[in-house]
C-alpha cells in the first residue's frame, strides 16, 4: 500500500536489521539484586550487633493490631533509642540462633522467640520506666478482617443515623436497608457480628461506619536482656522455635558468616 511503502522509503530496514531498543526495556541481572539483598542483610546484621554492645538493655516487643501511623508515632517517641520491626530470620541470625553461635551470653533465648509481628527495641532508659511507658500508650482503632470481635454488635430495625446517599453502600454491605422519605431505614434487627468469631471485610466496615473502635493498638514486652541476663516478661513470650530460614536467606547468612 502507499502507506508501507512511505514507511519503508523513510525508514528502509535491510536484511539483519532491528528496531531501536526502548530505553524503558532495562534488564536488570539477578546478580545485582542478589548483591543488593545480601548488602542490606549484611548491614542490618551489623547495626543490631553494634546496638548489642551500644545500648544496655534490649527487649523483645510483640505489635498487636499494628497501624502505620501509631507505629511512626512510638518510633518519633523512641528516637533516642533503636526500634527493628521485621527481618526476623536475620534479626535471629545477629543475635546467634544457639549457645554456640549467639553475640553474647543467652541472646539465643531472643532469637528464638523472633516470630510473627515481633521485634527489638534496644535503648538505655530504665526498665521501670519502658515498662510504664508502654503500658499506659495504648490506643483503641478500628478493627479489621480476620480480628476477632471483642463484642456483639446487634442493630435493631428502624431508622440509621447515616445520610441518605449512603443507603446503596450500606445494602451492599449486607445490610436490609432501604430509604423512606429520605431517611435510611433497617427493615430487620440485624447482629453485625458476633463476640468472639472472626470479622470478615464487610463487618469490619459497617464497623467502621458506626465508629465502633474494637481493636486495640498497643507494644506489649515479651522479655528483657541484659548484661548477660535473660527475663520473661509476659506469660504469653512462649520460647517459639524460629522456622527454617528459606534457601535466599540461608545463602546470604552464610555469605555474612563467611565474610
Amino acid at each position: 500500500s502507499d502507506l508501507s511503502s512511505g514507511i519503508n522509503a523513510e525508514w528502509p530496514l535491510r536484511p539483519g536489521d532491528t528496531m531501536p531498543k526502548s530505553k524503558r526495556d532495562k534488564v536488570v541481572p539477578l546478580t545485582v539484586t542478589k548483591k543488593k539483598s545480601y548488602d542490606t542483610k549484611k548491614e542490618l546484621v551489623s547495626e543490631i550487633q553494634e546496638c548489642c554492645d551500644k545500648y544496655a538493655h534490649i527487649f523483645l516487643i510483640e505489635v498487636h493490631n499494628e497501624r502505620n501511623n501509631l507505629l511512626k508515632e512510638i518510633r518519633e517517641s523512641w528516637k533516642h533509642s533503636r526500634l527493628f520491626l521485621g527481618r526476623n530470620k536475620v534479626m535471629a541470625f545477629s543475635l546467634g540462633r544457639t549457645v554456640e553461635t549467639e553475640y553474647k551470653k543467652d541472646l539465643h533465648k531472643l532469637a528464638k522467640a523472633l516470630v510473627r509481628k515481633r521485634g527489638l527495641l534496644f535503648t538505655n532508659e530504665k526498665v521501670e520506666d519502658v515498662k510504664d511507658w508502654f503500658k499506659s500508650h495504648k490506643q483503641f482503632c478500628y478493627a479489621r478482617s480476620g480480628s476477632i470481635a471483642t463484642e456483639t454488635v446487634v442493630l435493631p430495625d428502624g431508622p440509621l443515623d447515616f445520610p441518605h446517599s449512603m443507603e446503596p453502600q450500606l445494602r451492599q454491605l449486607g445490610l436490609p436497608t432501604r430509604l423512606k422519605d429520605g431517611v435510611i431505614v433497617l427493615d430487620q434487627e440485624h447482629t453485625v457480628c458476633t463476640a468472639g468469631k472472626v470479622l470478615n471485610t464487610q463487618q469490619a466496615v459497617i464497623l467502621k461506619h458506626l465508629g465502633n473502635c474494637m481493636a486495640e493498638f498497643q507494644i506489649e514486652l515479651m522479655s528483657h536482656w541484659s548484661n548477660d541476663v535473660f527475663t520473661v516478661l509476659s506469660e504469653s513470650n512462649s520460647a517459639m522455635e524460629i522456622n527454617e530460614p528459606d534457601s535466599e536467606d540461608d545463602d546470604v547468612i552464610e555469605d555474612v558468616n563467611e565474610n
